[in-house]
């Protein structure tokens, strides 16, 4: 997984759509949402099997930038990437395309906590060390840059 995407996979729905025949803004924080799952998932982080272990990580930000507007029955592949994690928080980013263009279409970022079932933080290195080391292990390394 080190120093790679996720790809998540969906065709936009009549209902995701709006007055303009386009994906009403608000939607892709939920496309955004669905992809980070299926990456976690695909990882062995199941959200469900976190939450019955005390642990959520909700958002504390969402950013998006729309590029290339898009419609109904279009289908798209989400890249999704770990781009920071340090234990207490993490930040997750993503690139939507056109699956038949591979035209980039949207990107955006999320930011994340890890609490406990008490909206307490955890430090997931010391409470969580084998879960540490499968999220580190996620983490998106920038090319030349050397991890001490």
């Amino acid at each position: 997984m080190e120093n790679s995407h996720t790809e998540y996979s969906r065709k936009i729905n009549y209902y995701e759509t709006d007055q303009m025949g386009i994906v009403h803004h608000s939607n892709y924080i939920r496309f955004f949402e669905e992809a980070r799952l299926d990456m976690m998932k695909k990882v062995g982080l199941d959200y469900r099997a976190l939450e019955e272990m005390g642990i959520i990580i909700p958002v504390t930000f969402a950013e998006c930038r729309y590029l290339v507007p898009l419609r109904f029955d279009d289908e798209v592949i989400i890249h999704t990437r770990m781009t920071k994690y340090d234990g207490i928080k993490m930040e997750v980013s993503y690139e939507v395309y056109k699956t038949d263009t591979g035209e980039l279409c949207t990107t955006g970022k999320t930011g994340h906590c890890f609490l406990d079932n008490e909206l307490k933080p955890i430090r997931m290195k010391r409470k969580y060390p084998e879960l540490f080391s499968k999220l580190k292990g996620m983490l998106e390394v920038p090319k030349g840059f050397q991890e001490e």
